[in-house]
């Protein structure tokens, strides 16, 4: 039996292992030398965002770039969002204005609020982020539009989190973001990527036009991100971008309940992936908890102890360079010293939140 155990141990170890060096292929990579710079539309989907949208809404506006403009997108909030949005498009013409009313048949849904945004967008390059975001840099549009070549549709950028040092929470959030971008940018540079994040998402209208839409998910509440990219994204068509003048940061959850709300939202999407991209999470995963599952068991029963701590050193190590490399690229320093706890409950916050999901559906976006 302590033998099982043990082997079962390594074998979980190495797959884990083999994940971290597989994400070796995104925290290696090298930024991308483009200088393209197409006309863009910026597009912003605000719900009762009227406060979010008078603090970032300049941040936009000072962007450097020469040619943009800005999308904004009312989805029948009840604040006064829409009155906010009208005092920025009369102060300056680069802003255009859509109002969207409540629909019967898409009520509620931030992906006909999204269609309608696209489809008032002059320019074919489009760019997403969120009403609670802002640009780390007035060179965010220029970074993000520097990708797109002939053949490179989609753009994934890195939407992290606004930092509170005093708040375990926060680091949470943010060493979730951080895993999460690791693991969209790795399997992207693997040539299958499997989802982007709305707070930092670009895409030309020929490519959403050419996958139909949103239609095949529109009657998923979530995924307008996510899914899309699931969908529309190659080995072919989808490229990269982690230079620190591309990030965006939004505005956290400030308590439990909240942000595992808004995670049952994210992951709610997740069974919609395609089949090889939920195999090789869902490894990942598994792989994890099988770790720390184990270690603890075998450390308490003293099975061949020496041995199981040297391999949690030697997975550890590799772990810290993997994670070392892609923290300092995407400058989330401060997390690294907490990533053996953080990491810990997060695997078991997830495991409490797909409990959830199995008994419950999670509510809409706002």
């Amino acid at each position: 039996m302590a033998i099982f155990l043990l082997g079962f141990f390594i074998l979980i170890t190495l797959i884990n292992i083999l994940f971290f060096i597989g994400y070796f292929s995104f925290a290696s990579a090298k930024e991308s030398t483009s200088t393209s710079t197409p006309p863009v539309s910026v597009i912003i989907c605000a719900k009762n965002e009227a406060e979010n949208l008078k603090d970032f809404i300049p941040f936009i506006l000072e962007q450097t770039y020469p040619n943009f403009e800005v999308i904004l997108v009312n989805d029948a909030s009840i604040d006064n969002t829409l009155e906010v949005m009208e005092q920025f498009e009369a102060l300056d013409h680069r802003l255009r204005l859509v109002n969207v009313q409540n629909n019967e048949a898409f009520w509620g849904k931030k992906k006909y609020a999204l269609t309608l945004g696209i489809k008032k967008a002059k320019n074919s390059t489009l760019l997403f982020t969120d009403a609670d975001c802002r640009p780390e840099s007035k060179l965010w549009i220029s970074e993000m539009a520097s990708n797109f070549e002939p053949n490179k549709t989609i753009v994934l950028g890195y939407g992290g989190y606004l930092k509170n040092k005093g708040s375990f929470l926060n680091k949470l959030i943010r060493y979730e973001t951080l895993l999460t971008a690791i693991q969209y940018f790795s399997f992207a540079k693997w040539g299958i990527p499997y989802m982007g994040v709305g707070r930092n998402l670009a895409y030309t209208s020929q490519e959403f036009y050419n996958q139909n839409g949103f239609a095949t998910h529109l009657h998923i509440k979530s995924g307008d991100d996510d899914l899309f990219v699931n969908q529309a994204g190659t080995q072919h068509n989808t490229a990269i971008t982690f230079n620190k003048s591309s990030i965006t940061r939004s505005i956290p959850k400030t308590n439990f309940s909240n942000w595992i709300l808004q995670k049952r939202r994210h992951i709610s999407t997740a069974k919609f992936y395609k089949k090889k991209h939920k195999f090789l999470l869902a490894s990942f995963y598994l792989s994890q908890v099988g770790f720390w599952i184990l270690l603890t068991s075998l450390l308490i029963l003293k099975i061949y102890w020496p041995m199981v701590l040297g391999i949690f050193l030697l997975r550890l190590i590799i772990q810290y360079t993997v994670y070392y490399k892609s923290a300092k690229k995407l400058d989330e320093m401060d997390l690294l010293w907490l990533i053996p706890f953080l990491e810990v409950f997060l695997i078991f916050t997830q495991l409490s939140i797909f409990s959830m999901n199995v008994f419950s559906k999670p509510t809409n976006w706002k």
